[in-house]
């Protein structure tokens, strides 16, 4: 554990992505990054790889690598759009869907419960929520200058 915000922020991202990762294979057979490119996708549907890669924060290059998994284990589907050259939209099947709103319950109660141990008496959970969403909007807008 750390003093420095910047680490111990590190640390907790850590520890959330591989309880996740680890959650999301025993329950539903589905790494973590291919959960977050389903939730990412399931908020932005239809949507073509360069946007999908704008939002999930990595190149088309990875997108259009990664779709293909995606696609063959029956979560996604691709369309090419009449008259976009090779604009190939993404879309979500039902399937995928249901995985994402499951999974993405299950996630939040398993993290949503640690407020539960004795240890983290007084945090609340709402607030904390609201709190980092402004953290991240800030960022965001205001990039490493803010």
């Amino acid at each position: 554990m750390s003093d420095k915000i910047t680490f111990t922020l590190h640390e907790l991202v850590s520890e959330i992505d591989a309880q996740a990762d680890e959650l999301l294979k025993a329950r539903y057979g589905i790494t973590g990054s291919q959960f977050i490119a389903l939730a990412t996708l399931a908020d932005v549907e239809p949507s073509d790889m360069t946007e999908l890669a704008r939002c999930l924060g990595v190149t088309k290059a990875a997108v259009s690598k990664r779709v293909p998994s995606l696609v063959e284990a029956g979560w996604v589907t691709t369309t090419s759009e009449p008259g976009q050259g090779r604009r190939v939209l993404l879309t979500l099947t039902d399937h995928a869907r249901d995985l994402v709103e499951r999974a993405g319950r299950d996630l939040d109660d398993h993290f949503a419960a640690l407020v539960t141990h004795p240890a983290a008496e007084g945090i609340d959970l709402s607030a904390l929520n609201d709190q980092l969403n402004v953290l991240t909007t800030i960022l965001r807008q205001n990039g490493p200058h803010a």
